[in-house]
């Protein structure tokens, strides 16, 4: 592999690092690993190899078509990179994950890290994923409903937005936009863009993002901050910098010697963690989690505007989901939303504060008294249509996600929720003669 110009070079004092074992990791197979959605459980091969510092995740042997998979559709598992998994280990080991906390990623799309949150919060946790650019916020969305989580805002936002939630946060996530180098073996942009200038301007660029976010933590806050980055301007002085004043406090993790994550002590004193590729299995990763000691006083949140349903909608909704909780209703547009009862106040909050882009669960639109359901309530898993699935065969599935034509023998008219081994996938109406598919279009599968 023919590395930019420089690079070699400006790894070669970084902690860990083997030139020739570093060059043939590039030149071997890439990793293939997926983490299931524990709150959407399927069948796992035994032969998959566990991902040993999370609890969903495993090894594929090989690389199958995803997209061809309804069960992938269906939200049972995401496709992550094994090094990223390395959050929750990290998140274990510094909150308390028996208590509602109420969490920030950050800089989320495509929400690996959002997704994996959601499986391991408890629900009565709140958790608020954002993303800058625009063009992300679509994917992102898509991958939250897909989880099917309810106690979920997603946002388009700047961090400087988030003041309004100043000392707010036991959890915030900076999973930082970075040079990108640790990604080399599978994304030949991000070797084509790189450059030791690029690498200062991600480096000032994590710095800026930091201090606005650092605002939102509460004291005694925790904050992981990751790359996927082997540059040290864009890691261990990132570190060094966040400890300078005094107000951010190192938390060291306790590691297993056979998982060949390497630990960095910084020159300030700061605990990080570097994943190479030819000592684990996956791509480079870097990550540091500190402890917020300033004395940060949480903002008093007070909405101007009421995004609440009319009494009637309401009813409507609630005679048309069930669920084990307290569930509340919000009005995004035209979309009535189910939320935990606990988090409505916050929710509506958001909704005058931030460019709020999805928030619990979509359940539909009231027309005539009626709810016409929302895609999002298909994979909702927390709260489901009180009727029974249709189940769907794989080739009815995938012509389904394909928005083509199938045949399902003695289906009764109407309204109709859609399902593959157990799992949502959406909703049609049988008209007699004919189906209307109401999968979105967006997501439809285009290949054979």
């Amino acid at each position: 592999m023919d590395f930019p110009k420089h690079f070699i070079d400006h790894l070669q004092n970084t902690n860990g690092f083997d030139v020739l074992a570093f060059e043939e990791a590039h030149m071997q197979t890439i990793p293939v690993s997926v983490r299931y959605n524990p709150n959407k459980p399927t069948a796992i091969d035994a032969s998959f190899k566990k991902v040993p510092w999370t609890s969903g995740g495993y090894y594929l042997p090989s690389r199958p078509s995803f997209i061809l998979d309804p069960l992938w559709h269906a939200g049972t598992y995401y496709v992550q990179e094994a090094s990223s998994m390395f959050l929750e280990e990290a998140v274990r080991q510094s909150v308390d994950l028996k208590q509602s906390l109420k969490a920030l990623d950050l800089c989320a799309a495509p929400g690996g890290k959002s997704t994996l949150l959601q499986s391991i919060l408890s629900k009565e946790s709140l958790l608020v994923c954002n993303e800058v650019i625009q063009s992300r916020v679509s994917i992102l969305r898509e991958n939250i409903i897909k989880w099917g989580g309810m106690n979920v805002v997603v946002t388009h936002n700047d961090p400087a937005d988030f003041e309004c939630l100043e000392g707010f946060f036991d959890l915030l996530v900076v999973d930082a936009p970075c040079s990108g180098s640790g990604l080399f073996r599978r994304d030949k942009a991000a070797m084509e863009e790189w450059s030791l200038g690029n690498v200062q301007l991600c480096a000032e660029r994590q710095q800026r993002i930091l201090s606005d976010a650092l605002k939102t933590l509460k004291e005694e806050g925790v904050l992981i901050y990751s790359t996927c980055s082997y540059s040290q301007a864009e890691n261990e002085n990132v570190v060094d910098w966040l400890l300078r004043d005094g107000s951010m406090v190192s938390i060291p993790l306790a590691l297993d010697a056979s998982w060949g994550i390497t630990e960095i002590i910084t020159n300030g004193g700061g605990y990080a963690y570097r994943f190479w590729p030819h000592k684990v299995e996956g791509e480079g990763f870097f990550m540091a989690v500190f402890r917020n000691q300033s004395a940060t006083k949480e903002k008093k949140n007070k909405s101007k505007k009421q995004f609440f349903p009319s009494v009637k909608d309401k009813t409507i909704a609630e005679a048309f989901v069930k669920s084990e909780r307290d569930i509340e209703w919000i009005m995004q547009g035209k979309y009535i939303t189910a939320v935990p009862a606990v988090h409505r106040d916050m929710m509506n909050y958001l909704m005058n504060e931030l460019r709020v882009r999805y928030a619990g669960v979509e359940v539909g639109t009231v027309m005539h008294d009626e709810i016409f359901p929302e895609h999002a309530l298909a994979l909702a898993t927390e709260i489901h249509p009180d009727r029974r699935m249709v189940s769907l065969n794989h080739g009815q599935a995938l012509n389904f996600l394909r928005k083509e034509n199938f045949e399902i023998n003695d289906m009764p008219k109407g309204l109709q929720w859609l399902g593959y081994e157990g799992r949502g996938l959406g909703w049609i109406k049988n008209l007699g003669n004919r189906i209307n598919n109401y999968y979105p279009k967006e997501w439809r599968i285009k290949m054979e």
